[in-house]
């Protein structure tokens, strides 16, 4: 199959490039900057969705790992469809975040809502089947904003922060979201589904960062944050105030439908060293 490949530099098009070149998938990865094909069958091709890109040969398939709504508007401005076949991941923020007391994560939730139903009527309207893809928090490769930055920061000063938190997590490796999206390009019966997709594992917020911090090559020391002063770190680290809101909350995906449909069994939060290093 010839294959687009939006949002080919982030973790989830890190980790499909292997997949898709050892399926002998020929490839047309999308990136801002220009770059060197790094293995035989993957072309790297410079531009930008929506209004940013470049002609392209006769596709079979778009997997799409960036912005929903970057996508949607670029197909809306097609009269003929690009291949016959589109997946692309959303998120489990869709529906975690959609009810929050902070302003900024329900403007998350709005926008990704947004993305998904305009890239459904998009691809109903040229005629193209689609797959959109619910991941929990992602991790695995070294370039998440989630686990990694904690992981580093603490390997850095030693000191490993242990925020309270008894609501369930299910981290999901950008390995098993990149395989579930290849899964749904060949497998019809994902036709026209949103499937949410979570890791093998639920555990408590504590005991997730226990687990971080029990992988990493260095001691660093385990500073417990009370409750009591989680008020004033949301109000002195504005960027925090989400995810501290959340901490109590359950943020998971019911695995049922990848499981049965895709054939994907994602597996448990086990981190080592390596899952914050980037991957080669």
């Amino acid at each position: 199959m010839r294959i687009l490949l939006t949002g080919a530099t982030n973790q989830l098009g890190h980790a499909a490039l292997p997949l898709l070149a050892n399926e002998g998938a020929e490839v047309i990865a999308l990136s801002r900057d220009a770059r060197s094909a790094p293995a035989a069958r993957i072309e790297w091709v410079q531009g930008a969705l929506p209004d940013a890109m470049p002609g392209l040969p006769t596709l079979d398939a778009i997997v799409s790992f960036g912005p929903l709504d970057g996508l949607a508007e670029w197909l809306s401005a097609r009269v003929d469809a690009p291949a016959s076949i589109v997946v692309a991941t959303s998120s489990m923020s869709a529906v975690t975040k959609r009810d929050s007391g902070v302003p900024e994560d329900r403007a998350v939730a709005e926008r990704l809502l947004r993305g998904e139903a305009a890239l459904q009527r998009e691809c109903e309207r040229l005629g193209m089947r689609w797959t959109l893809l619910r991941p929990t928090m992602i991790y695995g490769v070294g370039l998440d904003r989630n686990l990694t930055p904690v992981a580093r920061r603490a390997l850095r000063s030693r000191v490993f922060p242990m925020p309270p938190g008894r609501g369930l997590r299910q981290p999901v490796h950008a390995q098993d979201v990149a395989q579930a999206a290849l899964s749904a390009v060949r497998n019809e019966a994902a036709s026209s589904r949103i499937i949410e997709l979570g890791g093998g594992e639920r555990l408590r917020v504590d005991e997730m960062f226990r687990r971080v911090r029990a992988s990493l090559e260095r001691s660093t020391f385990p500073l417990v944050v009370p409750s009591v002063v989680l008020p004033l770190t949301s109000h002195l680290l504005p960027r925090l105030r989400g995810a501290l809101s959340r901490l109590d909350q359950d943020l998971v995906a019911d695995n049922a439908v990848a499981i049965e449909v895709l054939g994907v069994q994602p597996r448990p939060f086990r981190p080592t060293m390596a899952t914050w290093q980037v991957q080669s």
